[in-house]
């Protein structure tokens, strides 16, 4: 599994519930510069259209050896791939108050295909980020003085 890119954003605004796979529909230029890292998912999320999933405001650059390259197409919505089971639990977990569905990783499998891992997430609150942060300072500052000793 070769990851393309991770949404470390996502990791500080929510707190991650539950994670899942899902494929994604691309042209062969997007495909193309998915494989050549050209993708940024910072502010982009999952919402519901119908009985559909799509990823909204994902950065998909253009292809550089691209004959037509068109810079609006560039963050337009892509749709999600889930079996059917999948989508009805999602849809009912994004009913609840406060539950988003954000992208977490996008990555190549080992068959070659281009997945998305979705996480099913509540957002943080003000105190809640920074309560994190102190816990982060205290674990690095005492495996800094068990180092020096």
């Amino acid at each position: 599994m070769k990851i393309i890119t991770k949404n470390k954003k996502a990791f500080f605004d929510y707190s991650i519930l539950s994670r899942l796979e899902a494929g994604i529909v691309l042209t062969g230029d997007e495909t193309k510069a998915v494989r050549a890292n050209n993708v940024n998912l910072t502010g982009t999320f999952a919402t519901f259209h119908g009985q559909e999933l799509f990823l909204m405001n994902c950065h998909i650059g253009t292809y550089s050896h691209a004959f037509i390259k068109n810079d609006e197409q560039t963050r337009r919505s892509r749709k999600l791939l889930l079996h059917k089971k999948e989508l009805i639990r999602l849809i009912g977990d994004v009913s609840r108050k406060g539950i988003t569905i954000v992208p977490l990783a996008l990555y190549i499998n080992e068959k070659g295909k281009i997945k998305v891992e979705l996480g099913i997430a509540k957002h943080k609150k003000a105190h809640e980020r920074k309560e994190e942060l102190r816990e982060r300072d205290i674990t690095r500052e005492t495996a800094r003085e068990l180092k020096n000793h």
